[in-house]
This record gives structure tokens, sequence and C-alpha cells, in this order.
């Protein structure tokens, strides 16, 4: 029973590893190093090429009418038009990039994030290419002229700057068709917000009905995945959200398979990545047409908006939203319901979340991330008090029993179901469950993962410091100290178990902290962090059992 109880910790364990080192290698290994660009020259085109939805590259965008309200399609010759008369955007967030050739956001950097620590070049979440990521905006009109996402547009200035005492900057874009209907396209910023607002505005001095829709759509170059252990992996590709369905992925194969086409009131639409995402939320209690296309320049996830008329002499506005930026939940809270389940903690998110909201919390009194992941595993091991001090006490009577346990393993030597009765009648004599020191800690592995993807999904942690050489605690030590250390605790551990009686097993158990040292050092220091200290409140807690056991002991021998 002893070695069964063993190995079922160590298959537990080993499972433990092989889960997050998946997820490791999916998130930051060669696979995926496309994910997080360093900025690219702004002079670089897409290589984009027509959607085979589209009718053709001199009509872009379909036929009005009826129902079909999905314009996907980009000419060769608009994509390489796009990069000229380019205007300029900054605010205290970001930097954007809007061509006349247009009027589409196809460049965004996020000034309060870097590419890495050792890199302060703001990162890039939007690029013309390499890869490819942008948002596109259009109206479409029903038999009358109206810009799309490749029309030409007149700006009054090449850039714009959010002054410090202003909290508002409004980028006006002018499109007039050939009768005279004037569409200005607005790009309203806002100061400490990465939220965009898109409006168009349509006026009609004609003597003729202008009828048409908006449409918004997202577009994105392929990122390669690796397979995902038990869908342990960060999920980079398209979402959907409605309050009937809530948070639908709709990934580059489910685009490949199928063109989406779905109403959806209330809802919204995102490219998510690991850290940061893009996404198109429409005004409340307005049913839009939501859609997908692939063409051979990427994927297209977009939104299209119901008909307006405007009436000779009159005015109609479509409006939308644009959210660029990082996953702050707090932010992504705030702005759309369910937004914040693109911060994706996987199955475990039921823990996942209280533990973030507990961790986030402790770093509002403290100012730092190190220290409330260490008074975290703190608060954790005070709610698994009464499990570890069951597991404890069991490993320590068994500890106990094992020069007994030696004797019968000798004496029986020859006789395995004989041993096995004899073994039973000991533990059975002396009150100990073989298993008990197994199964607490084995309720306790699904709060490790969930913690686990609050390390690694959380952004909050991205580039955040703890002490010394710990300057970036979502990647692994630069100098390995943790993980050494998370296996010295590890080995003192062991110490303080009662020792296989099997000779192979012992020399496995002792390699155990060789290898999960190796396993750690690959690991986001964040993590080994909590390992390291919740092996050391362990060993603490663990002691003192042992010590009070032994001690009863002496008094009952007395």
């Amino acid at each position: 029973m002893m070695e069964t109880q063993r190995m079922f910790l160590f298959v537990a364990l080993a499972l433990v590893m092989l889960l997050i080192w998946s997820a490791w290698q999916q998130d930051y290994g060669p696979q995926n190093a496309a994910v997080e660009p360093a900025p690219q020259a702004e002079s670089e085109a897409p290589a984009t090429a027509q959607s085979p939805a589209a009718p053709g590259a001199e009509s872009p965008v379909p036929e009005a009418g009826g129902d079909d309200r999905t314009p996907v399609g980009e000419s060769a010759q608009a994509a390489a038009t796009a990069q000229t008369d380019v205007i300029r955007v900054q605010t205290d967030l970001l930097d954007v990039r809007i061509p006349l050739a247009g009027g589409n956001v196809t460049s965004a950097r996020l000034l309060d994030h870097t590419v890495s620590e050792s890199d302060p070049t703001p990162f890039q979440l939007m690029a013309p290419a390499d890869p490819l990521f942008m948002a596109q905006t259009g109206l479409v009109g029903d038999g009358v002229d109206a810009p799309d996402h490749q029309a030409r547009w007149q700006a009054e200035a090449g850039e714009y700057v959010l002054e410090g005492d202003a909290d508002r900057l409004t980028v006006p874009l002018r499109w007039q068709s050939p009768t005279g209907v004037v569409i200005t396209r607005r790009y309203i910023f806002e100061r400490d917000s990465y939220v965009v607002r898109v409006v168009h505005e349509v006026n009609n001095p004609t003597d003729t009905p202008w009828r048409g829709y908006q449409y918004n759509q997202l577009r994105r170059s392929a990122q390669t995945e690796g397979p995902g252990f038990l869908g342990a992996a960060s999920y980079t590709g398209g979402v959907i959200y409605s309050p009937e369905e809530k948070y639908n992925k709709i990934s580059f194969g489910d685009m490949e398979d199928e063109d989406l086409s779905r109403d959806i009131d209330n809802g919204w639409l995102a490219m998510i990545q690991h850290y940061f995402l893009a996404a198109w939320v429409p005004p409340r209690d307005e049913n839009l047409r939501y859609y997908s296309r692939v063409s051979n320049g990427g994927y297209i996830l977009g939104q299209s908006s119901p008909w307006q008329t405007a009436a000779s002499g009159e005015q109609v506005v479509f409006e939308n939203r644009l959210f660029v930026g990082p996953k702050e939940q707090d932010r992504l809270d705030a702005i759309a319901e369910g937004l914040e389940l693109t911060v994706d903690y996987g199955w475990l998110t039921i823990i996942s979340k209280p533990l973030f909201i507990a961790l986030d919390w402790i770093h509002g009194v403290v100012g730092n991330w190190g220290w409330s992941i260490i008074l975290l595993t703190f608060g954790i091991k005070l709610v698994f008090y009464k499990l570890s001090e069951t597991s404890y006490r069991s490993m320590a009577r068994m500890r106990k029993l094992q020069p007994e346990m030696q004797k019968l393993r000798e004496r029986y030597s020859d006789d395995k179901q004989q041993m096995n009765q004899e073994l039973m009648q000991l533990y059975k004599k002396e009150k100990v469950n073989p298993l008990g020191g197994c199964l607490p800690i084995l309720i306790q592995i699904p709060v490790f993962i969930a913690l686990y993807w609050v390390l690694l999904e959380s952004v909050e942690l991205r580039q955040a410091p703890w002490v010394l050489w710990i300057q970036d605690l979502s990647v692994r030590d630069p100098f390995y100290v943790l993980p050494l250390l998370m296996g010295l605790t590890m080995f003192l551990q062991q110490k303080l178990n009662p020792a296989p009686m099997d000779p192979i097993q012992q020399k496995i158990m002792m390699g155990l902290p060789v290898v999960f040292t190796v396993f750690f050092m690959f690991f986001p220091a964040g993590l080994v962090l909590y390992w390291v200290t919740n092996n050391t409140l362990s060993i603490l807690q663990q002691w003192v059992i042992t010590r009070r056991i032994e001690a009863d002991g002496k008094k009952a021998n007395a």
C-alpha cells in the first residue's frame, strides 16, 4: 500500500508537470514566436489577396440588398497603397496609425506595455504585416455610393496628439460621393482608455434617399498553434459573445471549415491572443449580423449593422466601439458583459477567477505582485490547513511504523500476499490510513493548476517585478535561483516523509527533486515563487506535526 500511495502521488505530480510544460511550450515555444512580434516598419504592406467570398477586385463588397451584409474582400491594389498618407494618433495609452487609403486602424502600439523587459519599445498589437492584424470598417450602400474599407478619405491633419489637459481626442475623416453625399468618419479617443469610438455620420443634401449599413471587422493572419494537452494552451483566434450562448470561440480552423453567419443582439466579437486582444463592441439592443471569412491574406471576423436610411436633407449615424489593448480584467468588465472572459483560464475558471480576485485585492494593499503571490500562498495554506494536517499526521505515523513494516517485509519476503495482510493488520491496529497522506494532496492539485493559469494568463503580472533579480514574474528566473530553492525544499520535504522500503523506489524518489528542478527552470518565476513558498510552509507544518507525534509516542512509552 505504501508503494501504491507513492506511485499514485508520483503519477499525479507527473501529470501536473506534463500539463504545465505543454502549456508553457504552447505559449513560449518557437511555434508561437509570432504571437508577440517586435514592432514592424510602417512602410511594410500586408500580403493580402482577394477573398473568395468577394465578388471581385473591382467590387470588393457584396451587392446591397436582402440580408447579405458580409463585406470582406480586399484588392491587391488597395493593399499596396494602404500605407500611403498615414495619420498618426497618440494618446496616453495608444500610438495608432490610420492610412487615408481605407481609413482603418492598421497599426496600434500599447505605450504602457513594452516588447520585453530588455526591449523598451512599445508593444505592437496591430500591424500591417508579419503578422497581419488590423481593424477595418466601412459602409455599404443600397444602390448608392458608400465608402468601404478601401475608400480614400481626406483628413484635416497628419498627426493628432492628446494634450496634457485634454480628456478626449477626435480624429475626423471626410468622404464625399459624386452625387454630393458627405460622410464623416470620426475616431474618438479618451484619456486612460483603450476604447475607440468609431462613428459614421451620413449627411444627405441630395434629393435622393441614401440607404446603407455599416460593417466592422478584424482581419489577421493565422498563428501556428501546437497541440495542447487537455486543452491547456493559451488560445489565439476569434471569439464571439451572445447573451444566450455566452463565450464562443471561433478558431481559425472553424473559419476554414465553415463561414459564420449569425444574428446576435447585445454581443461582441474579438480576436484574442496571449495577454492582448482587439474587439468590436457594438451599441446595446441592436441586432447585428456576425460573419467570418477566410482569404489568402488572413482570417476575418466581422459584424454588420441594420440598414438605415437618410432621406433628403437628413442625417443618419452609425456607431461602434473598438477595443485595442491588454486583457486587464477591471477594464474589460466595465466595457461589456462577458468581455472579461477573454482572459481564458480554461476548464478551472471557477477556481482561477476567485484566486485572481484575491491576488488582485492583495496587490491593491501591498503594491507588489511578488509579495502578493506569497501572501496568497499563505491564504491557500490556511484554507487547506486541516487537510494538510491530516496528510502530515498520516505520513508521520507511517514514518513511526517503518521499523515494524521493515520487519514484516523481511519476515514475509517470500510471501507477498501474507506480507500485505500483515501490513493491513498493522495499519488497522495503529489506526493508520495508508492513503491518508495522498488524498489531501490530490485535492489541492486543481488549486495549483488554477493558480498556474492565473499567473500565466493575467496580463497584470506581465513584466511585473518582485525583488532584486526577479524583474518579470511572467518569465523564468534568469539566474535559476528560485528553481534551485524549489528543488532544495522538495528534498527537505522528502527527508520528513517515510522513506520507501524498495531500494529502486528510494532512488526514484531521491531523483525527483532534480527532475522537478530542471522542469521549473523553464516555468514563470511567479509560479516557482508560489511553489517555493508553499513547500516552505509545508515543511514547517510537517516538521511541527512530526515532532508532536514523536513526542506523544515518547510519553506513551514512558
